[in-house]
């Protein structure tokens, strides 16, 4: 497996290229085919970063891909390590999720969803797969491009206000990305994250100062991804405008701000960098702290689903960028296995929104007023809802089973994985000398589970007991399949969570440890070309050249000639 590990790292790029293609070939009205091949592409996505990670794990290696054949760090360089193979899985769950849930409905909305997902998730797998910044940059523009599209996806004006919002602000992290990278190239003549690394720590005492600054910019767009307090007042308008698979993909996005922050840090400003180690952990941590308060805050405060998924996101997005910036290796792997946790239980709480307010809906159509609050006097015991000898329909369990696994995983309860996430994190953050920052996380992260179990038992009490339940919502097998099959995802994190944390324990070694990287990536070598004699053919000799006898001319023939000897 571990010899076909180098030419599987360009499959997750050119999969999604290659449907989006063949989608935009297909006529719009073969909606059928069109989603058959979104669905069955993304699934091949995920079977592929499955038995990447698989390899990875096996011979805790490196796959190292040179694009065009050319070593790093002059050319394009993909790289398949722990890390970007994990996020290759955690895309490959939510996208096949997402489209299989809008093929239900969201897939007819507008002609190009299906080759806009494929660019999705492709500007996604080569995110987290590129070995060098210029590469990060356009595989974050291919992601964001795909993402203006898909917010916009189903019209209406909350979509495109929201839309114009989250386009501006994107548009100045990219430009803030495009500055950053020029002062870095600038100081180090490389943008390879593994020779930047190499050469971070032999950079003069007068350029130091400009590579911080390079950094800093960079870092600014990347927090701009990952939500960062006080750069994240675009999410929740954003997410909670777009459509509810849209914004199930949505939660992978600010994880790409997340996975570049992790891996520059742990890369760039190692302890190997000089007087650069660990430059903006301070940055990291109390920027984390105070978007883990603020999102915990808008859960408390939040009343309606989507924005208690939205603020969740905040929620998350905080306690990864604090955990890490605590450099400490047992939290970055509590966070490794936080993150796959808490990507699963949003990702699936933002698809059970719309199914969810169905219960309180005649007919499971949605209705206007469904957001207000309920009425006074709301509950089972009126005379028009008997309960006494009346059986839930299968849609109203299933949904309810739904709600409550996913609402213990958002807010941290037992049994499930969002609850060992939780506690891998406290458990790393107690440690002996643990000082105020640490404690501030655990306070946050206990703080955080409470707001979420009120916010969410307050919804789950107004969608199925107060108006909610009064109706068996209409689900067509897309929708429910798409919810079981992250909530099963979630399961059996819970369930194989002793194997899951070794992975992550090794990939927060690797990380904290990063010589191997650089090694495998500036030692990889490019594949020779037919020159050995087995496989060469036989060059036939030159032609010899016929020989010409210098003409010599005596000096008095050249003055008789009226030549200068």
């Amino acid at each position: 497996m571990a010899s076909l590990l180098p030419g599987l790292v360009i499959v997750p790029l050119v999969l999604p290229l290659m449907a989006a293609a063949l989608l935009l070939a297909i006529d719009a009205g073969n909606r059928r085919a069109r989603s058959l091949i979104n669905i069955a592409a993304t699934a091949g996505g995920l079977a592929v970063a499955a038995v990447l990670l698989l390899a990875v794990d096996a011979d805790g290696g490196h796959g190292v891909y040179l694009a065009a054949n050319w070593q790093a760090p002059f050319g394009i360089v993909l790289v398949a390590d722990r890390l970007s193979v994990l996020m290759l899985v955690l895309v490959g769950l939510v996208g096949t999720a997402t489209a299989l849930y809008a093929e239900a409905v969201w897939a007819r909305a507008g002609a190009w969803f299906h080759p806009l997902f494929q660019m999705q998730l492709l500007g996604l797998n080569g995110a987290f797969l590129t070995g060098d910044l210029f590469n990060l940059f356009v595989f974050f523009e291919v992601l964001l491009a795909a993402s203006y599209g898909l917010q916009m996806h189903g019209s209406g004006w909350p979509r495109v206000r929201s839309g114009l919002h989250y386009i501006a602000v994107n548009l100045m992290a990219s430009a803030l990305f495009l500055v950053g990278l020029a002062v870095l190239y600038g100081v180090t003549g490389t943008l390879n994250m593994a020779d930047l690394a190499d050469k971070a720590a032999a950079v003069p005492d007068g350029d130091r100062g400009l590579l911080h600054v390079g950094a800093a910019i960079l870092a600014v767009a990347f927090l701009i991804k990952a939500a960062v307090w006080p750069l994240n007042a675009w999410l929740v308008p954003a997410y909670t405008a777009a459509s509810m698979p849209v914004a199930a993909l949505f939660v992978l996005m600010s994880k790409v701000g997340f996975y570049a922050l992790f891996r520059l840090w742990t890369l760039v400003f190692s302890e190997a960098a000089g007087p650069s180690a660990h430059f903006g952990g301070a940055v990291l941590l109390y920027g984390g702290l105070c978007t883990l308060a603020f999102g915990t805050v808008g859960l408390l405060a939040s009343i309606r689903l989507e924005r208690i998924a939205a603020y969740s996101v905040l929620v998350s997005s905080g306690t990864l960028l604090a955990a890490i910036g605590l450099d400490a290796p047992a939290l970055s792997a509590a966070a490794l296995f936080y993150v796959a946790s808490a990507t699963i239980a949003v990702a699936t709480l933002f698809l059970l929104v719309e199914l969810v307010k169905r219960t309180s809906i005649e007919g499971g159509a949605q209705r206007p007023d469904i957001d207000t609050a309920p009425d006074e006097g709301d509950n089972l015991d009126d005379d028009a809802l008997p309960l006494v000898g009346r059986a839930f329909p299968v849609s109203v369990a299933m949904l309810g089973l739904a709600f409550v696994a996913c609402a213990l995983m958002v807010a941290g309860l037992p049994p499930l994985a969002g609850f060992l996430g939780k506690v891998a994190l406290l458990a790393a953050a107690l440690q002996p000398g643990a000082g105020p920052a640490a404690w501030s996380l655990v306070f946050l992260l206990l703080l955080s589970s409470l707001f979420a179990t009120t916010s969410l038992a307050r919804a789950g009490i107004r969608h199925f007991w107060s108006k909610g339940g009064r109706y068996a919502p209409q689900l067509r097998a897309a929708e429910g399949g798409a919810v079981l099959f992250l909530v099963a995802a979630g399961v059996a994190l819970a369930l194989f969570a002793e194997p899951v944390m070794r992975y992550a324990n090794d990939t927060a070694t690797a990380l904290h440890a990063p010589r191997p990287y650089i090694d495998a990536v500036l030692g990889a070598r490019t594949v020779p070309g037919p020159t050995t004699p087995d496989t060469a053919p036989a060059r036939p000799p030159a032609p010899a050249l016929p020989t010409v006898e210098p003409v010599v001319v005596p000096v008095a023939a050249q003055e008789a000639a009226g030549g200068r000897p």
